[in-house]
């Protein structure tokens, strides 16, 4: 059986160690630990050529994801970030397949032609993920989306951040179930609130993994998922081979159940 898709968000291994080591310094570990994607993050870039990692990249047989914090949609536009078509151009650039950006303010008066007009000019895949944001981290906002989306046929997915339903009180539970057949790529990241009140990401329990398995029943068989939780260690290839193993086993059929 084709295992699903495993990516790393590369900002799992931390802001100042990715800083200074530069992302292309990941690109052989994710190789060597079985993950078949690699994601990279736009805030985290310092002089990385975008091109020398395309090839290292393509070289090691690992596809790309481009993450940008941009918003899809400004307060009070109608039309889409105009910095989206930067972005494209930027994800092309570094052989990714895929751009992973924030809803934003999206409303019904949002222009969804002139977004088809603007992605129907690059080969990137559109990924719009619920953020941490009042306005761009809930679930209604996302399934009006996405009915317009339908109704205008456009290829656009989700990224179904299972974390970032916390931000606002969400279950991510329902959210699956209500926007579960739009999902293209699950971010995966448990959370908990510290004693300051705060929530942080943090790598996955046995009970993670079981919710995890319990939300992607309601998506795709074999959809894209990543890390997107701190993977900080001495040996970072045994880790990240751990938790890719972990993330591919999600969503599997068991053996008992396959149909012969």
């Amino acid at each position: 059986m084709n295992k699903p898709p495993v990516s790393i968000s590369l900002s799992s291994y931390g802001a100042d160690l990715v800083r200074q080591r530069g992302q292309g310094s990941f690109i052989d570990i994710l190789a060597a630990a079985g993950a078949t994607r690699i994601e990279w993050r736009e805030e985290l870039l310092t002089a990385e050529d975008p091109r020398q990692l395309a090839d290292a990249t393509r070289a090691q047989g690992l596809e790309s994801v481009y993450s940008s914090p941009m918003e899809l949609w400004l307060a009070g536009q109608s039309k889409p970030n105009p910095e989206l078509i930067i972005a494209l151009q930027r994800a092309h650039a570094f052989g990714a397949r895929w751009l992973k950006v924030s809803l934003g303010y999206f409303t019904d008066t949002c222009d969804l032609q002139a977004l088809n007009q603007v992605l129907g000019k690059s080969t990137v895949q559109l990924l719009v993920e619920n953020d941490q944001t009042l306005h761009g981290g809930r679930i209604e906002p996302f399934q009006r989306f996405f009915a317009a989306v339908e109704q205008h046929h456009l290829p656009i997915k989700m990224t179904f951040d299972i974390g970032n339903w916390h931000w606002q009180d969400q279950s991510a539970a329902n959210a699956a179930r209500l926007l579960g057949r739009h999902v293209g790529y699950v971010h995966c990241k448990a959370v908990s609130r510290r004693a300051d009140g705060k929530l942080v990401a943090l790598p996955p329990t046995a009970s993670d993994l079981h919710l995890w398995e319990q939300l992607l029943r309601h998506m795709t068989q074999g959809v894209m998922r990543a890390a997107e939780y701190p993977l900080q260690g001495e040996d970072l290839l045994q880790l990240t081979t751990e938790h890719v193993a972990a993330l591919a086993r999600l969503g599997q059929p068991r053996l008992e159940n396959a149909h012969v």
